[in-house]
């Protein structure tokens, strides 16, 4: 028996079966991370300014990168924008390569230095970078954008005449308008007052909601430390410690002051962490997984329950500034042992490395 081909129709059914078929199955797959990198090294001249540095940033994740002046923060971010050839290693941006200029079009940047032309206004700013990037973003929203920044009344005044905090504010509309999958950010709030920085930690923190991916890079610590999900940390272009701020800052203390405590309350003390006493106050170190914030509340209720009168509760916990000058002053001292002085670090021609 001879069976028959089948026709140009039963062909274009089974094809765009499979096209279905492939369409499930990448539907059905984990989004890319936003950010991913490995091995990536950079040189200017004989200086390293970037030493195998391996990093990535998830999808609606907040990372801040830190580390000194000279650490190669700069210039890792200029590799993965494609600003900057790396000499080794590989980077992808939402899953492309970070060399291909596809790559960069859903990804918004604010830049520490950055100009633009004194005679065009915020609102001429904005439209002129929406046509630059190839989007289509309605008049309405760029005013939304300029709101969100605070410049909703300014958006026709010329940026020359604007200060520097304002300008900075006009740079992150920029960096956002077009509404990017990734954020990446250099210094944002360096020219800021107290109100501006508040103002940007809340676009981050909303931007984070919204499942937007951001890279964070500055030297304001306690800002990095209320918004960043993960820090990295770099000193001499290498990554020294990484980690969320939990893993990074180690465990909790608790210092109560106690009295009347009965056995049965010393003992709730004590399955609850290590304690150490001097006279009525009690040092209790909790460790650093139980952080939900119900441990000291439950612990509290315990001890008043089994009989104990409480006068003081005070938490404390290490600052991430005090960590990060724990990390680098140990990379340092190990570094100067081992005789490899303070070079590894200079960005040599990248003279604005940070």
């Amino acid at each position: 028996m001879t069976v028959a081909p089948a026709g140009p129709g039963a062909e274009a059914e089974a094809d765009r079966d499979a096209a279905r078929r492939a369409a499930d199955l990448v539907a059905g797959l984990p989004p890319t991370v936003a950010v991913w990198c490995a091995g990536l090294r950079k040189r200017y001249g004989r200086r390293p300014a970037v030493r195998d540095v391996s990093l990535e940033v998830g999808r609606g994740e907040v990372v801040g990168l830190l580390g000194p002046n000279g650490a190669g923060k700069s210039t890792v971010i200029k590799m993965l924008l494609g600003l900057v050839r790396p000499d080794a290693g590989e980077a992808l941006l939402l899953g492309r390569p970070a060399s291909e200029p596809a790559a960069r079009a859903r990804v918004g940047y604010l830049p520490e230095l950055f100009r633009y032309q004194p005679w065009l206004s915020a609102a001429e700013v904005l439209a002129l970078h929406v046509r630059l990037s190839g989007a289509r973003v309605p008049e309405r929203e760029r005013r939304d954008c300029l709101a969100l920044v605070g410049l909703a009344d300014r958006a026709g005044d010329r940026v020359g005449g604007f200060s520097k905090g304002m300008q900075q504010r006009l740079g992150l509309a920029v960096a956002l308008v077009a509404g990017p999958e990734l954020v990446i950010l250099d210094e944002p709030t360096s020219a800021l007052d107290p109100l501006g920085r508040a103002d940007v930690r809340d676009i981050v923190l909303g931007l984070r909601e919204r499942g937007v991916a951001v890279l964070l890079n500055s030297h304001l610590i306690g800002e990095v430390e209320r918004v960043c999900d993960r820090v990295v940390i770099l000193d001499g272009g290498r990554v020294v410690a990484s980690g969320t701020l939990a893993e990074l800052l180690g465990q909790r203390e608790l210092r109560l002051r106690l009295t009347g405590l009965s056995p049965a309350a010393e003992s709730r003390l004590s399955v609850t962490g290590e304690v150490a006493r001097a006279g009525d106050w009690f040092t209790l170190s909790l460790p650093s997984g139980d952080d939900d914030g119900t441990a000291v509340p439950d612990l509290v209720r315990d001890l008043v329950a089994l009989g104990a009168r409480v006068h003081a509760v005070e938490p404390a916990r290490i600052s991430l500034e005090e960590r990060l000058l724990g990390i680098l002053r140990a990379e340092h001292d190990a570094q100067t042992s081992a005789g490899t002085g303070g070079d590894d670090g200079a960005d040599g021609d990248d003279g604005g490395e940070r």
